[in-house]
């Protein structure tokens, strides 16, 4: 058999990007690639107020994947099938002419991720603050699932608290369950990336990402912004079945019990015991304590054929109000 071609380290990431963004500042990295802020010189040509976007390449590492350039596009295209204010918006996809980097752009925020919010409440988020923040992640998580869309990586540093409101982003890991969604190419099946602490028992165990796994990271997320530390003392799921740590998870105070039912359900190991969903858990987190369902009640909640509008108006007006004390506070 012939050799293969051992692929060409890419050029280094220019300042200027396909003749039109120039790189401002690094605004953060990750295991796969590197955000910057840029300055786009087209809107800054005709004067637009807000001539700045984020910037997202893969890092080099990645980036030397001969189809590198596909993964980040399958990044943009799922994030694109997404319209939802708590998901964050893409503008654009590129490949830079001089450099063969590929880069997308998105919108810029400003704002702590909630790994930040979590450690300025090592006591957890009082129910009031936490419910509008709980209802405003899941809203975007159940409709990105309710778009065939799944995240597989969703943890505090994946989801910002901006000035413009709460931000789901980093869709890297993600990929399409439904339809032509499932044909964009998946990282995930190259190297298994998931956040340890984050990520389900069956994906752990090499198994495909679903979106009861995503429920389980979302738990883990929603548990530590109401307690302030991590369910399973940041151990691995596999690492907490072993030393049985779910057999000791308590309430977070302040969560109200039927909350907390579903809440601890999305929680469990195994997969199959995981017998609610984020719709079940949105609805939870919406209704708080005002519902009379028995503890023995376990459903699985199928996402409504279109989002109730007078909820969704609901929701956002309790998520600006917390948004605006939350700043005015810092």
């Amino acid at each position: 058999m012939p050799s293969r071609t051992p692929p060409v380290a890419p050029a280094a990431i220019p300042e200027l990007l396909g003749n039109r963004y120039r790189i401002e500042r690094l605004l953060g990295v990750g295991g796969m690639g590197a955000v910057y802020q840029v300055r786009d010189l087209l809107r800054e040509q005709f004067n637009d107020p807000q001539p700045t976007v984020a910037l997202k390449a893969l890092n080099d590492q990645f980036a030397a994947h001969a189809d590198a350039n596909a993964l980040l596009y399958a990044e943009y295209a799922l994030t694109c099938r997404l319209h939802h204010p708590n998901v964050i918006r893409p503008y654009s996809y590129h490949i830079d002419p001089a450099s063969g980097r590929a880069f997308m752009t998105l919108e810029l925020l400003e704002g702590p991720a909630l790994d930040q919010i979590i450690a300025d409440h090592p006591d957890g988020m009082a129910w009031p603050a936490l419910q509008p923040l709980a209802v405003g992640l899941l809203s975007a998580l159940a409709h990105a699932h309710d778009a065939g869309v799944l995240h597989g990586d969703l943890k505090p540093g994946n989801i910002i608290l901006s000035t413009a409101g709460l931000r789901l982003f980093d869709f890297g890991l993600g990929r399409g369950c439904r339809g032509p969604l499932q044909r964009l190419p998946r990282l995930s099946r190259r190297l298994a990336a998931w956040t340890p602490r984050y990520a389900a028992l069956e994906l752990l165990d090499g198994e495909e990402l679903t979106a009861a796994a995503d429920l389980y990271a979302v738990a883990c997320v929603l548990y530590e912004l109401a307690s302030g530390h991590h369910p399973f003392s940041r151990l691995t799921a596999r690492q907490a079945m072993r030393m049985q740590q779910e057999t000791g998870l308590q309430k977070p105070h302040g969560i109200p019990k039927p909350v907390w039912r579903e809440l601890r359900t999305a929680l469990a190991f195994d997969p199959a015991a995981r017998i609610t969903s984020v719709a079940a858990l949105l609805e939870a987190f919406r209704k708080g304590s005002k519902t009379g369902w028995p503890p023995a009640v376990r459903r699985r909640w199928q996402p409504a054929a279109g989002p109730p509008a007078a909820s969704d108006q609901s929701d956002r007006s309790r998520l600006d109000a917390a948004m605006k004390a939350f700043f005015r506070s810092s």
